[in-house]
């Protein structure tokens, strides 16, 4: 029973983890993204590129909640 409850506890923090470094990551990204695209529209698309790569950080926490959950390991 308390073993369970650690695991939903882990689980939560990974999810909690994911989002949070993925928020903390965009904050600065996206202010400095839009400073760029406010001087060269062109480079909207490499912008872009960066602002989606720390979405991969919610995943991965997705994941391993699930794997925790799920307890695949």
């Amino acid at each position: 029973m308390v073993a369970s409850a650690l695991v939903e506890i882990a689980a939560s923090i990974a999810f909690a983890g994911g989002l949070i470094g993925t928020g903390m990551a965009q904050q600065g990204i996206g202010a400095s993204g839009m400073g760029i695209i406010a001087e060269k529209p062109e480079k909207f698309g490499q912008v872009l590129f960066f602002f989606v790569i720390p979405e991969t950080l919610w995943i991965i926490g997705f994941v391993l909640g699930l794997i925790l959950l799920l307890q695949i390991l």
